[in-house]
């Protein structure tokens, strides 16, 4: 699958998401997240047309980015709804039951109906479970996304997936639920980590991998403004990662005709190492920036692929600062590797599947790869 649309960075953009009754709007912009009450009143006027009542959201967000989640309650309340304000804990520990069952108590209290809102403000793992709880709450409440990490600009925020951890596996309990829209603000990438900003830039360098060449050839251009942040790469790079992954979700939005399965490339070697590591030690766009590496020198193994496609991305991921190796210390057996892998959704009776490039802006799915291509592929990168 190939897609190419290149164009100059813009004041702002806005990438549709085509679901038939279930479309939705991704608007990027930059200093704009105390006026975001207009955006979500045209959202929400779409699924409910006509004012009756005062509307309502339930804010979740965690104490990493609350100031970010008070603009957002400022100027929800400034427009005159009623809004409250959840903050978690940071991390994939809060991807749990417990925190869902807490916050289901908390709509509880607020008399949330079926038009009460839940806006997740923060990084993957607090749109994963406030898209879990929207989801699951009453049958399904109304959503509204505002990403303030790279990686969740960029990936988790698109698409639909929600969904909480098990102890034997990650977002093994979740659902596909569409948002009414997602609201990305450049500016609060400013505050993000160093570290959680080129996790981040991972999966924007698979979208050029796996489907626009052009798109991998301006990652390469724009290495200085992808460092300094500046606000009019940062909104070309989310723009076009955004609709090359919606361009996929709209033709394959449950997963069932295999095309979204491109969009795991490197995943199946990163969530074998994130587990491995134990969730939150090894970030999980620093897993697929080394999966990625991974998954090309199996390809170049069988045979698609030559040298220079991996030389590549690893030119342009060492040029960003992110991580190409595992770290030090991580000494995984490969059986133990073989054995995540295998809970690897994309597997099919027991057989690994894998998505590799054929060629830089292509990959395709492999489904007759041998354990031993890939244990010899682990031992030369150990």
């Amino acid at each position: 699958m190939t897609a190419s649309n290149q164009s100059a960075p813009a004041d702002s953009a806005t990438v549709h998401v085509n679901l038939a009754e279930r479309s939705y709007d991704i608007q990027i912009a930059s200093d704009s997240l105390s006026s975001v009450a207009p955006t979500a009143e045209t959202w929400y006027e779409r699924r409910f047309p006509g004012k009756d009542g005062q509307r309502s959201a339930l804010i979740v967000t965690d104490r990493n980015v609350a100031s970010h989640a008070e603009k957002v309650l400022g100027s929800l309340t400034g427009a005159g709804w009623k809004a409250e304000l959840e903050q978690l804990d940071p991390g994939e520990t809060t991807k749990t039951l417990t925190v869902i069952a807490r916050m289901y108590d908390r709509l509880v209290a607020m008399k949330a109906d079926r038009k009460t809102a839940v806006i997740a403000v923060g990084g993957g793992v607090i749109g994963d479970s406030a898209g879990f709880l929207a989801a699951t709450y009453n049958r399904g409440i109304p959503f509204i996304q505002v990403p303030t990490t790279l990686l969740a600009d960029v990936d988790s925020s698109v698409g639909g997936k929600v969904g909480i951890n098990h102890a034997a596996a990650k977002n093994l309990i979740g659902s596909f639920y569409q948002p009414l829209g997602v609201f990305i603000d450049t500016s609060v990438l400013t505050t993000l980590p160093e570290r959680d900003y080129l996790s981040g830039m991972a999966e924007v360098v698979k979208y050029g991998v796996i489907l626009d060449a052009e798109f991998f050839d301006y990652l390469e251009q724009n290495i200085a403004g992808l460092q300094s942040r500046d606000p009019g790469v940062l909104r070309h790079i989310i723009a076009r990662s955004c609709q090359l992954k919606a361009d996929v979700v709209s033709q394959d939005e449950y997963e069932r005709t295999g095309l979204r399965a491109v969009l795991n490339y490197g995943h199946t070697f990163a969530h074998a190492f994130e587990a491995l590591a134990g969730y939150g030690e090894l970030l999980h766009g620093e897993a697929v920036s080394i999966g990625m590496l991974y998954a090309s020198l199996l390809a170049e193994k069988r045979g698609l692929i030559d040298a220079e496609v991996t030389s590549r991305q690893r030119r342009l991921i060492e040029s960003l600062g992110m991580i190409s190796q595992l770290p030090a210390g991580s000494d995984f057996e490969a059986d133990a590797i073989l054995d995540k892998m295998k809970l690897d959704k994309k597997t099919v009776a027991g057989q690994l599947r894998f998505v590799l490039p054929t060629r830089m802006g292509h990959v395709e799915t492999f489904g007759d790869v041998p354990e031993s291509d890939v244990r010899d592929v682990l031992a030369e990168l150990a």
